[in-house]
């Protein structure tokens, strides 16, 4: 057998090892830029998301935000919070998940709850959540996340397409162990990469697909007028306290500036008396 490659050790001559190292490199070099010559500029990032495109324009890819704030009696808020946990749980108005519960009692009661609900049940939970309540506010906000998609199906397409060709030279048999392990190494590191761009993708398309609806419950009011005149009254006896404090701690430090000012005063009128005889 020839000595540019010895049988039974699976190692290649150095100038093909050189060849294929330096196929690797251009491999990951290229790569980059298979996805951009595959898709022009500006084109939908996937067959679905072109359909949905055309179906609704730029508000297929917008990721949209509602805050309500809603006045209710403080006696209600815990039962109202209650309730739209329950009907998001139930899905009574469409797939929904409930994303964080607060409630605070107290001199200053207040409550919140987020979900994230399909569009069509975002306005029926507006409505339960403001039933015998007033909206003190309500607001809207959408990210359009248009190009994070398109950026994201271009660079899972181009991870994809430099997994086939790496696995096309892990197919080959006459690759050496160095050879094997720089591909094994590639094959992980790209494995990773797409799985991380699907993940994205999938939180992308949920942003999409539902919306984030927030309500804050604060007291009526009414209800806080009272409350400032109850605290008043139960503040009463410690400001009275706390005043007397004061006037004593006042007096005492008065009293001597009193007495020292009493004695300024007669001597004055002595000396005043004695200059007029």
């Amino acid at each position: 057998m020839s000595g540019g490659r010895r049988s039974g050790t699976g190692l290649l001559h150095p100038a093909r090892l050189g060849g294929f190292a330096a196929c690797l490199w251009l491999l990951a070099a290229c790569s980059e830029k298979v996805a951009t010559l595959d898709m022009p500029a500006g084109a939908p990032p996937s067959r679905e998301a072109a359909q949905a495109a055309a179906d609704g324009g730029i508000a297929s890819y917008l990721a949209y935000e509602h805050t309500v704030g809603i006045s209710l009696a403080a006696a209600d808020m815990a039962a109202r919070v209650g309730a739209l946990q329950a009907a998001c749980n139930d899905g009574r108005f469409g797939e929904c998940a409930v994303l964080n519960v607060w409630q605070q009692g107290g001199d200053h009661p207040g409550g919140s709850i987020g979900v994230r609900i399909v569009p069509a049940g975002v306005e029926p939970m507006i409505a339960l959540a403001s039933g015998g309540a007033e909206i003190g506010s309500r607001s809207t906000r959408a990210e359009d996340l248009a190009v994070a998609v398109r950026d994201n199906t271009l660079a899972q397409e181009r991870l994809r397409k430099e997994l086939e060709r790496l696995n096309g030279f892990q197919a080959r048999r006459d690759l050496a162990v160095a050879d094997m392990i720089a591909l094994s190494e590639r094959l992980a590191a790209t494995e990773a990469q797409l799985e991380a761009a699907e993940r994205e993708a999938a939180q992308h398309r949920r942003r999409i697909d539902t919306q984030l609806l927030t309500f804050n419950f604060s007291a009526t009011r009414s209800q806080e007028a009272q409350g400032e005149v109850s605290r008043a009254l139960r503040d009463f006896g410690g400001i009275l306290a706390s005043g007397t404090a004061w006037t004593i701690r006042a007096a005492a430090f008065l009293l001597p500036v009193l007495a020292v000012f009493a004695v300024l005063v007669l001597v004055i009128r002595r000396l005043r008396r004695r200059g007029k005889r």
